[in-house]
Order: structure tokens, then C-alpha cells, then sequence
């Protein structure tokens, strides 16, 4: 959507988009009081984990959660682009995170450079450095074990980093198995996220205009309409109202409403057809 259909609209970024602006984003109580138990963890370190189905709001929970503890003074937040990775190609990536020099054929090297590097931060700000791993139901076997014993220190009485997972429902089902649940039982913060009620969905929607700067954008019918069709998903619901914005930006309207709604996803209608008697 260009700086023209915003105009049009009167607002100030589109509130549908995935990179609506972290101030846009709503915290729900939930997600909010995980984030104040993880910032609670920081000076000891350990696991947490968020999980939840597609469109449940984990994306925006990891959003909210990195903001709030890159606000923190000396705190220290890397993420994980890619979990699917070999241990070779993961320690490169934690090499790079945190500014850590690694040799390419050289593990033992690499492992001991790395909690260096988180002892000196922890002793200079006693704080955990902290890694964000989303789509860890992705991570090899052999990758998640190497994450546990690099992270731990003084036969596992002490942590060198705090690291959050976040994954749909496969990922606690996997760190039920035997060959993971070293690390599971050490999961110390959890948020699952389930699907949303339709007042919470209304309640998006309502943020989500606010923020952008037209709360009277749609009708109160439209957005209940949307919330009921949403299926508890705000990813679904945010790409029905992306959907009705761009039907809207063709036709020129300043308001989104249940006509429009209908013109968009009526069902076509069809035709009836006439047989010919012998």
C-alpha cells in the first residue's frame, strides 16, 4: 500500500502487515506477564518457551518480548535466523550474534570462545545474555542437546545464557521425547497461546486502527463480522481486513463496510442451467 491509499485511508501505516510498528502491537495480559517472568529470569539464565498454533500471536509475542528486554540496560539480545542448521553451520551463526570469532573446523575452539564471551558479559553486567530461537520444532536433535550443555557451567548448577524457544504444538511434543527431555525438564518460563476469543479479536482490530490513526475506518458490523469469520486466528483475521483494504483502495471508499464484505467474499453465484426434454 503506497503513501497515496494511506492518504485515503487517513493513516499512518498499514495496520494489517506483519511489520506494524512495535507500538502498534497489542500485549495482552498473557504475553505481558510472560514477559515480566522472563525478565525475571535474566540474572540466572535458563530455558523458556512459547508455543501455540500458526496465527496465534507467537511472532508477536517474541516482537513485544525482544523490546522489552533490549529496553534493559547492558542486556544483550541475538536471534536466530535459521534452526534448521547442522552444529557447524549454528555455532557460526552464535559467532556472529555475539561477536565471537569462530574457526571453521574447530568446534572445541568455537565452544569455548562463545562462554567466554557470555562470562564476560555476565561479569560485567550480571545480566544473561539472552537467544531467541523461533521455529525451534524445526532444530535438529543434535543441535538443541549442543545448546544445552554450551549453555551450562559447574555440572549444570549454573547458566551462561538465557534462551527463549518458540514453536507451534510439535515443538513441546518433541521435547517430550527421551532423547530431549534433558532439556526439556529445564524449561523454567512457558506461554502456550491458544485461539483467541471473539472480543479479543475485536479488541485487535480496535488497537490496530487506533494505532494507525482511523479508528472509524470500518463499521462496528464489519469488524464483528470479520471476528466471527476469523476462527479465533489473528493471522486470518488480519488478511481479511488486508483483503477488504485492498478492495476498498480500488473502489475509492473512505469506509470499510458489510456490503463490502460481501462483495469480496460472497460465495459466486451460479448459474442455472437448462436441460433440453427428449
Amino acid at each position: 500500500m503506497n503513501d497515496k491509499h494511506l492518504s485515503l485511508f487517513g493513516l499512518k501505516f498499514h495496520p494489517f502487515r506483519p511489520d506494524v510498528p512495535l507500538d502498534a502491537l497489542l500485549p495482552v495480559p498473557a504475553v505481558d506477564a510472560f514477559c515480566r517472568r522472563v525478565e525475571f529470569t535474566l540474572p540466572d539464565g535458563g530455558f523458556a518457551m512459547v508455543t501455540g498454533e500458526p496465527g496465534t500471536g507467537k511472532s508477536v509475542a517474541l516482537r513485544l518480548l525482544a523490546q522489552r528486554l533490549r529496553a534493559q540496560r547492558d542486556v544483550l539480545v541475538g536471534s536466530v535466523d535459521h534452526p534448521q542448521s547442522r552444529i557447524s553451520d549454528f555455532y557460526r551463526e552464535l559467532g556472529e550474534l555475539f561477536g565471537v570469532a569462530l574457526p571453521a573446523h574447530n568446534r572445541w575452539i568455537g565452544f569455548k570462545g562463545l562462554r567466554a564471551r557470555w562470562a564476560e558479559h555476565i561479569e560485567s553486567t550480571r545480566t544473561r545474555p539472552i537467544l531467541i530461537i523461533d521455529e525451534a520444532q524445526e532444530m535438529l536433535t543434535s543441535v538443541f542437546n549442543e545448546m544445552r550443555i554450551l549453555s551450562s557451567k559447574e555440572f549444570d548448577s549454573h547458566s551462561l545464557l538465557c534462551v527463549v524457544f518458540a514453536g507451534d504444538d510439535r515443538l513441546p511434543q518433541r521435547l517430550r521425547h527421551p532423547d530431549l527431555q534433558p532439556i526439556g525438564s529445564r524449561i523454567r518460563r512457558r506461554l502456550h497461546l491458544e485461539a483467541a476469543s471473539r472480543d479479543e479479536l475485536l479488541a485487535c482490530l480496535d488497537h490496530l486502527l487506533e494505532a494507525a490513526g482511523n479508528p472509524s475506518l470500518m463499521t462496528t458490523e464489519l469488524k464483528a463480522t470479520i471476528a466471527e469469520h476469523a476462527a479465533g486466528n489473528y493471522r486470518i483475521l488480519a488478511n481479511i481486513a488486508d483483503e477488504l483494504l485492498a478492495a476498498a483502495a480500488e473502489k475509492q471508499l473512505h469506509q470499510l463496510d458489510e456490503k463490502l464484505y460481501l462483495e469480496v467474499f460472497a460465495p459466486p453465484v451460479k448459474k442455472a442451467t437448462s436441460g433440453r426434454k427428449r
